[in-house]
């Protein structure tokens, strides 16, 4: 399943956006507003919203200013999240959020419309820094 986020642009040059993003505990300010549990542990943190349960994503991979990708904990779930970064100009560029998950038929058609929700207030979220 794969969810692509539509492309926002921030008031912050490719570096700054990557620089922000790396920084974990910076996620708990693009979280939506039912986050009931952020916390950061080292290279991982873990989230929990209402009425869901709790995931911890891992900084998977990172390529210099252009992207950074998290992805599930779990091998029960394997997902992950990107951020693809591109210059727009020297303070501003562009960002997209890609989700890209392995999951049966069911549990694609329960967690499509919840998951879509959530890459739109990280993107919201994300043009807000």
């Amino acid at each position: 399943m794969n969810i692509e986020g539509n492309k926002v642009i921030v008031k912050k040059s490719p570096k700054e956006v990557f620089d922000f993003l790396i920084k974990l505990e910076n996620f708990e300010q693009l979280m939506p507003e039912n986050t009931q549990k952020f916390e950061v542990d080292g290279d991982s943190f873990i989230f929990g919203l209402k009425g869901m349960p709790e995931i911890r994503l891992v900084m998977k991979d990172k390529t210099e200013y252009s992207n950074i990708t998290l992805g599930a904990a779990s091998s029960k779930l394997p997902f992950t999240l990107s951020a693809d970064i591109s210059e727009i100009s020297d303070n501003e560029s562009e960002v997209t959020l890609k989700f890209d998950g392995e999951f049966n038929a069911m549990m694609a058609m329960m967690v499509k419309k919840p998951l879509t929700k959530f890459i739109e207030t990280l993107t919201e979220n994300i043009a807000k820094i």
